[in-house]
């Protein structure tokens, strides 16, 4: 069983193949934290320590007795108004403005399964593959009753949390901060690992010591955002790519969020990521429930790689759904960076006739196909045909596609509106703008409310409109700016809004996938600006980065792969030189950095020379081959592309059988001497052949020693820089 109950129902084990997580019910009804960490038999009750700390409150019903404090004590789920001084995870306030409650534990339910969330995105499992612990707290003053939920995959190593709270008074209460997961250590010293970055540069890993402060991380921005990623890493000091202890936690949501770790006066640490508590305000009627986002949570004991593939296995097989999650995704040509706005039908249909003749599999029509869109400055919010554009109507642009064996994709932005458009014209109060001041632009748009229900059925009805005359295969699904005006003309309270407008997003996208389940759907926003689980859960693939220039792309998808699968990594080839930064790589790396994700192009064929479409014919085989173990294998970072010269890494199949590295050179020297790449993945005692070359190399050397990497020069004088490798290992029987 995954979760074993003792003590009379008091004393809590979720257990999973590798790991142990543990609570228990004190005599004062507190839930307090135990352990989390390896797997490990008994009671962990005697890490916890008493003593006078003097200064530190003690609750009313401990009494004389000073050596209890919740300021002292690892709780499960601290609140605000307890005398716990730490960052809380819960405050509620009443109307005229007091501020706390006090949670105490009331019960307890055990259900096979996995729970779900009503109109969020959650891991989901078969009823053999989970079990759900649900523990009701109540406020001891009648405010709250607060159920905590606890999903457990034993094969995954993942234990989910999200959180109830439930009105139980008979006055409104207001919600000031929900936080999902919160984590209490009082031993060790700690590391933590966050993702920073901005639009065209995402996820770049960050590792900073957990001092006597608190460390935090977030987006108010409305959307999970390019500058800071919802997930982040708590690791021991020593922890490393192949060892040592680390947990993650990864927030389930797409838009604001709050991740902090600290070391309080004890030297205990507090981990917890939820909901962004400014902008935020929840109220709460009488019998109402309010659902907090989902965390997942996974412990590692065998470093970084280990953490990652636990993640990966969660986000591959328990978030991403539909026809497309097992499947190889088409090889597609994105008509953005050949033509931008400007095009017609018949430069879609060339486009087409190029990229079958290339072996590319799919044509996807980008931004300005619709209304009067011809540039950013209008358009948005007018989803019906620009026929006079494509010279005709959609369906038959699509049917023409579809006869040279090719697939059919459209870009959309539902939540945006331009000032100038038809819809705002006719619904200027459905954009958020607040009364009375000048709107905030992004883009030159305006955000529409997702909040309003209205908002979201009739945008849906006017995509539906289109989607279903151009029989779409395949739509990206664009977001462009922050959300800066939050205001709701229909809101009774402002600060529900942005929680709500999330809500109606998924509600639009949870639609959309249940009547087109064959089409697939690709994320963006602004490129890797809302890269999260929570968009995972509806588009199983999510555009990495507007930045597709391959070395810039080697550091971003690096970044990417601590938390997320390479099959859900939108990446193309394109141009050089790059048209984000300039750089000029050659067309093999551009390839090989592509494959490491769903793989596709951002290009005009007609451009190429004969000699770059045989490449790329070489290459759509090439990545053919290998989509498999790409999409569904073991992913291991051998070097670090920010601080190495050389970023390496490889795919292992889940067998063991096949594995491929990559190696991509990011300095050019003179008489370079050789790199030693470790390997890693393989399986102990087997031998590997190289394909190519037919050379046999042991693996338990290629692990530790590693492999003899020697990127050379293909002409002299040296004609080149960031040249790359990628080598396909097969074991011997």
């Amino acid at each position: 069983m995954s979760v074993r109950i003792e003590e009379d129902g008091r004393l809590f084990t979720l257990q999973t193949c590798h790991t142990s997580y543990q609570m228990k019910a004190d005599e004062k009804d507190v839930l307090l934290h135990l352990y989390y960490g390896a797997e490990s038999g008994g009671s962990a009750e005697y890490l916890l320590t008493a003593a006078d700390r003097g200064y530190a409150s003690n609750i009313y019903d401990a009494g004389e007795d000073r050596t209890y404090s919740l300021d002292a004590l690892p709780q499960e789920y601290p609140v605000s108004g307890t005398g716990d001084m730490r960052s809380p995870a819960l405050i509620v306030r009443t109307e005229d403005g007091t501020e706390g409650c006090d949670l105490r534990f009331k019960g307890f339910r055990v259900l096979d399964g996995k729970y779900g969330l009503k109109g969020l995105p959650a891991v989901y499992a078969e009823e053999k593959e989970a079990q759900t612990l649900e523990i009701v707290l109540e406020d001891a003053g009648g405010l709250v009753e607060v159920t905590l939920l606890y999903g457990v995959l034993p094969d995954p190593d993942i234990i989910t949390r999200s959180v109830l709270v439930r009105n139980i008074s008979e006055q409104k209460v207001i919600l000031e901060k929900v936080l999902s997961a919160n984590l209490d250590f009082p031993y060790g010293s700690f590391d933590l690992i966050t993702f920073f970055g901005r639009h065209a540069m995402e996820r770049c890993p960050e590792r900073t010591h957990v001092g006597h402060m608190e460390l935090r991380v977030g987006s108010r921005r409305g959307h999970s955002s390019h500058q800071l990623n919802p997930m982040m890493i708590l690791a021991d000091q020593e922890t490393t790519e192949r060892a040592g202890s680390c947990y993650a936690m990864q927030f389930v949501y797409s838009g604001g969020f709050c991740g902090s770790a600290g070391r309080d006066q004890f030297d205990q640490t507090r981990m917890q990521l939820g909901l962004m508590q400014e902008k935020f305000s929840y109220p709460l009627e009488p019998g109402e429930i309010f659902t907090a986002p989902e965390v997942i949570m996974t412990f590692s004991a065998e470093g970084f790689t280990g953490l990652s593939r636990n993640l990966h296995d969660c986000i591959r097989t328990h978030i991403c759904r539909g026809s497309w999650r097992d499947r190889v995704r088409p090889v597609l040509l994105n008509s953005w960076e050949a033509f931008y706005m400007d095009f017609d039908g018949a430069d879609i249909l060339a486009l087409a006739e190029q990229a079958k003749s290339l072996g590319i599999e799919m044509i996807v029509m980008d931004d300005g196909w619709f209304g009067d869109r011809n540039d950013d400055l209008r358009g948005l919010g007018d989803w019906f045909v620009n026929e006079h554009k494509l010279g005709g109507k959609l369906g038959d642009l699509s049917r023409l596609i579809h006869e040279k064996g090719l697939l059919f994709g459209l870009w959309v932005e539902p939540e945006m509106v331009n000032e100038d458009s038809d819809l705002f014209r006719e619904h200027p109060d459905w954009a958020m703008t607040i009364p009375g001041r000048k709107p905030v632009l992004g883009r030159n748009q305006l955000v529409l409310d997702f909040s309003r229900q209205e908002v979201v059925d009739e945008i849906y009805n006017r995509i539906c409109r289109v989607l279903d005359e151009g029989n779409v295969d395949y739509l990206k699904w664009d977001f462009n700016r922050s959300i800066a005006d939050v205001f709701s003309r229909t809101a009774s309270y402002q600060g529900k809004v942005l929680y709500d407008y999330v809500l109606g997003l998924y509600d639009f996208l949870e639609r959309l996938v249940q009547r087109y389940p064959d089409m697939l759907i690709e994320g963006c926003a602004g490129g890797g600006g809302r890269f999260d689980a929570g968009m995972l859960y509806y588009t199983p693939q999510i555009w990495c980065s507007d930045n597709s220039d391959a070395i810039d792309r080697l550091r971003i998808q690096y970044g990417t792969s601590f938390g997320y699968p390479a099959g859900c990594v939108g990446a193309h080839v394109s141009i050089v030189p790059n048209e984000q930064n300039g750089r000029i790589t050659p067309l093999s790396t551009r390839g090989i950095t592509a494959m490491s994700g769903t793989f596709g192009y951002e290009l005009n064929p007609e451009k190429l020379t004969d000699l770059e479409k045989r490449e790329i014919r070489q290459q759509i085989v090439r990545r053919n081959r290998f989509a498999e173990i790409i999409l569904k294998g073991d992913y291991y970072r051998l070097t670090d592309p920010v601080s190495s010269d050389l970023a390496a890494w490889m795919f292992v199949s889940r067998d063991g059988k096949e594995a491929l590295l990559n190696v991509v050179n990011l300095e050019i020297h003179g008489n370079r001497p050789v790199s030693y790449v470790r390997l890693n993945g393989l399986q102990k005692g087997a031998s590997y052949v190289d394909e190519a070359t037919g050379k046999v190399y042991p693996a338990d050397m290629l692990m530790q020693a590693g492999m003899p990497v020697l990127i050379t020069v293909p002409a002299f004088p040296p004609t080149g820089e960031y040249l790359s490798v990628q080598i396909f290992l097969k074991k011997l029987d």
